[in-house]
């Protein structure tokens, strides 16, 4: 159920069809964000994963801060009959160690 930064990197750049969640929570999001993710806070699933119901059975990638909330929110989604939410590994921490170093660190 998880997918590494660099696979993540090159669905982006091959325009690979895909929903890029964030679950990190607002401010979070506000000091750093990978550009072509949705924000949609792990707090606020259980009342917004009807915004996901017409992605039911297409890949979806989430991403936190390294890797524990996505997980969650991956298996909870698998929970509610979604067929393939996967889990960003090590999240945007990772990512802005070994996709892109300009990103702020936190």
């Amino acid at each position: 159920m998880e997918v590494d930064c660099s696979t993540v990197k090159a669905k982006l750049d091959a325009g690979h069809d895909f929903v890029f969640i964030d679950c990190r929570e607002q401010n979070e999001y506000d000091l750093v964000k990978i550009e072509g993710a949705t924000l949609i806070p792990m707090s606020q699933f259980p009342n917004r994963v009807g915004e996901l119901e017409s992605h039911k059975n297409s890949e979806i990638i989430i991403h936190c801060h390294h890797g524990g909330r996505s997980m969650n929110v991956a298996m909870w989604l698998k929970g509610q009959g979604f067929t393939n939410p996967l889990s960003m590994a090590g999240g945007i921490d990772v990512w802005a160690q070994e996709i892109d170093t300009s990103l702020p660190r936190y």
